[in-house]
This record gives C-alpha cells, sequence and structure tokens, in this order.
C-alpha cells in the first residue's frame, strides 16, 4: 500500500481529477473542503446514540456528499467516474424534512442552536452545509458545475435544522428562543 504522503501538494497544490493541479485555496478546493468538513461533522453526530431512521439518513447523506464532492473535483472534460446527483437525492432530502416537521410543532420564534450535543451539532452541521453552499456558488462563477448541487445543499441544511429539532425533542430537550426583545431577570 502507497503511504498517506505524497509531498506533491508541499508546494500548495493539489490534484484534482483529471490530472490537473490547482491551489489548495482555488474555489473548486474550497467547495470541496467545506464538503468534507460537512462529512466529518455528520460523522461526529453519528458517532452518538441517534434513533435508526437518522442515522440512516445521515449515512445516506454522507454518501451523497463524497459524490458531490466527485464531481466538483472533476473539471469540465475530464472523465466522470461517479454517477450525477439529481432529482431524486433532492427529493429524498423534501421528503425527510416534510416527515420529520409533521412530528414536530410549528416554529413560531427562532431557534437558538443547542440542546442535546447531537443536536447542537446538527445545528453546527447545518452551518458548515450553508458555508458549503456559498463556496459551490463562488465556483459557479468560474466553473460550470451540477445545479442539482446548489439544490441539494440549501435542502441539506434545512434537514440538519430539522433533524436538530427532532433529536432535540426525543431528548425532552425544549427548544431555546432567543432573548432580543425580552426583559432580562
Amino acid at each position: 500500500m502507497a503511504r498517506i504522503y505524497t509531498r506533491t501538494g508541499d508546494d500548495g497544490t493539489t490534484g484534482r481529477i483529471g490530472g490537473k493541479r490547482v491551489s489548495k485555496d482555488s474555489p473548486s478546493v474550497e467547495a470541496c473542503g467545506s464538503l468534507d468538513e460537512l462529512n466529518a461533522v455528520l460523522g461526529v453526530v453519528r458517532s452518538h446514540a441517534l434513533p435508526d431512521s437518522v442515522d440512516k439518513i445521515l449515512q445516506l447523506v454522507q454518501d451523497h456528499l463524497f459524490t458531490i464532492g466527485a464531481e466538483l473535483a472533476t473539471p469540465e472534460g475530464a472523465e466522470r467516474r461517479s454517477k450525477e446527483l439529481g432529482d431524486e437525492e433532492i427529493r429524498l432530502l423534501e421528503n425527510e424534512i416534510d416527515a420529520l416537521e409533521d412530528s414536530l410543532p410549528a416554529l413560531r420564534e427562532f431557534v437558538l442552536p443547542g440542546g442535546v450535543v447531537a443536536g447542537a451539532e446538527l445545528h453546527f452541521a447545518r452551518a458548515v452545509a450553508r458555508r458549503a453552499e456559498r463556496h459551490c456558488v463562488s465556483l459557479t462563477r468560474l466553473e460550470k458545475i451540477n445545479p442539482k448541487i446548489l439544490c441539494y445543499l440549501n435542502r441539506l441544511s434545512d434537514l440538519c435544522f430539522v433533524l436538530a429539532r427532532y433529536v432535540n425533542r426525543q431528548q425532552s430537550v425544549p427548544e431555546s428562543h432567543p432573548t432580543f426583545g425580552k426583559p432580562r431577570a
């Protein structure tokens, strides 16, 4: 087995699929890095005891993030080895969001991130998903990318928010609301 280090990135570049080298701070690498961070955060969430349904959807999302990462790491014109993200994956997230929201009380106020550890980490994952989405939007100014990626990341941040509410509710943790505009004790 080859060693994990190659020394080829010591000059501040990294290879994209197809062999082209780019700076490690290029928009494509920033987008892929945000996806990697999001996947790692979801892995941390999954290290906690979660309802099976939550763990299963998060595992599927992690698989989707690898698909998206492979798409973004493959510049236009290079041979793509993985399938492209599509409407089916977006619909899956929407169906999960709808089912979870049906089991939760309607939102009447903003929710402060927090709750049980897994719930708080899901709120963190939501913020990382938003950053990944912003990096992908920036990338669209330079490269043509699958527009379904932006839709998926937008829905994923919503899913993380609803999952955080769901996990906290499963643990009987009340939602915390902002105190702005309320008198302090």
